[in-house]
């Protein structure tokens, strides 16, 4: 019987990113507050450990602010249950974890999440995601599309500080 359900788990498991030794750092896209005039810098990387290293500083200087990182991808079905999981080692900071339904919409549906200095493994439900534009929270219903086409992590806490979040894998239930 525990054989037949890790089964059904695993088969309703879809993944979204395996880092490994072999995935391209070129897959994500560093988008930092430079877009508006700041001075904070990220960068994406792969360890020697396959691990993604999203990594940086955050500059509060010329209206600057935040880093971010983003992959894009064929749109992911999804239902109003879904929810991502994601196995990562943060700093001990806060992160966002921002979704769109479509990359060309100009909002994200959002979330915070604190990480632990430790390797964890983070759930998000979908459902929870609330719409963001530029710090704001937009008078929309929460994430209720049937797919999304795109993910990012965002640091942005409002101070001056270096940052590294360690991802290993994501994937969506």
């Amino acid at each position: 019987m525990n054989l037949i359900f890790t089964y059904l788990l695993i088969m309703n498991t879809s993944l979204i990113y395996d880092f490994n030794k072999n995935s391209s750092p070129k897959d994500w896209r560093i988008i930092d507050d430079g877009v508006m005039g700041g001075l904070s810098q990220g960068k994406f990387s792969i360890d020697p450990d396959g691990n993604g290293v999203f990594a940086g500083t955050v500059s509060l200087e010329n209206n600057g602010g935040f880093s971010s990182v983003r992959y894009q991808f064929d749109k992911i079905k999804v239902t109003k249950d879904s929810k991502v999981r994601i196995r990562l080692k943060g700093d001990g900071k806060e992160y966002q974890f921002r979704i769109k339904d479509k990359t060309s919409s100009y909002y994200s549906y959002i979330t915070t999440f604190k990480t632990s200095g430790n390797w964890e493994s983070i759930e998000i439900k979908l459902s929870d995601l609330y719409p963001s534009f530029r710090g704001r929270t937009l008078d929309l219903p929460n994430f209720k599309s049937d797919s999304f086409e795109e993910i990012v992590f965002l640091i942005g806490n409002k101070k001056n500080e270096s940052f590294q979040l360690l991802l290993d894998k994501i994937e969506l239930d």
